[in-house]
């Protein structure tokens, strides 16, 4: 594995390349609520509501699932259905699912739930990786902020990590953590210290010039350490992920996207365009999955970089 930069110098010509190095600490989400309850849409409360009234429904059933604290499950809110769809995890029990239900109170009705396979959880692994001591992750994007190059990934990969390497053995350091959002957020923000490894302005293959949000049906790619590159679309948008041990994760983008443990941290794009940084997944089964990713907008507006 080599992690390759290439860095703009003073009297040269053309645009930097980025490096898109395929994620590590991969999230594992895995979602299974019982046949009777999966798919329940909502008949009544929020989905009676109109206008503002309907919004702040939606808003505190919202509230009620985090409440409720239940690990292994992620949610959104469907204004057009007036429902928040909730999925849920293998290791979600009848009783956990009876237990949001009652947090709603009177707007339970609005609640859907639905099956997903596998288990919600941050692991740790690689794609074109970075090593710490704690395990294997992979660059997002790379960065700028005047003179000085970085790398975004996820903030669960960059809690608690001080040094970057290129390889396992911990031989070729990368870089340093100078920043980190996790929970709540999940973007992190490690700075370069090795002249000798190139800074490309690619997610592999692709040039990226810039960075967008992402809008429900996006046409996205994923580039990650185990998944390699994959294609999907935006599924929604606003999820928020329970991971447990506190680890609470809001504004997530949500794609159709198959990821694997080792992919956290790995590049989504559309195009020539940086949209999010990958923060859980729920495995692959036949090539179909879940995939949830921290929008990079916000990342690169908390930290003053750019991508180039």
């Amino acid at each position: 594995m080599r992690i390759k930069r290439t860095i703009r110098r003073a009297g040269t010509t053309g645009r930097t390349r980025l490096l898109a190095v395929a994620t590590g600490l991969a999230a594992a989400v895995a979602l299974a609520v019982p046949a009777a309850n999966a798919g329940t849409a909502a008949t009544a409360g929020t989905a009676s509501a109109t206008g503002a009234s309907a919004a702040s429904a939606l808003t505190a059933v919202g509230d009620a699932v985090l409440d409720a604290g239940v690990p292994g499950t992620a949610w959104y809110a469907d204004p057009a259905a007036g429902t928040v769809v909730v999925a849920v995890d293998s290791t979600v029990s009848t009783a956990e699912i009876a237990a949001i239900e009652r947090a709603a109170g009177p707007h339970a009705g609005a609640l859907r739930f639905e099956r997903t396979a596998g288990r919600l959880s941050t692991q740790l692994s690689g794609g074109d990786a970075i090593y710490s001591g704690a395990g294997r992750c992979s660059v997002g994007f790379n960065v700028v902020s005047g003179g000085t190059y970085s790398f975004l990934t996820a903030g669960h990969c960059t809690s608690g990590v001080s040094t970057w390497y290129a390889n396992p053995s911990g031989t070729t350091p990368v870089g340093v953590t100078t920043a980190t959002s996790f929970p709540s957020r999940d973007y992190g923000l490690v700075r370069y210290t090795n002249p000798s490894v190139p800074v490309p302005g690619t997610v592999g293959t692709a040039d990226i010039t810039g960075a967008a949000n992402a809008t429900v049906g996006m046409a996205v790619t994923f580039r990650g350490a185990v998944s390699g590159v994959r294609s999907g679309v935006v599924i929604s948008l606003n999820n928020t992920v329970n991971y447990g041990n506190g680890q609470v994760v809001n504004g997530l983008i949500r794609t159709n996207i198959c990821t694997q443990p080792g992919d956290s941290g790995g590049a989504l794009y559309s195009g020539t365009l940086a949209i999010g940084i990958l923060s859980g997944g729920s495995g692959c089964s036949g090539g179909v999955g879940t995939s949830y990713f921290q929008p990079v907008i916000p990342a690169l507006a908390a930290y003053g970089v750019s991508v180039f």
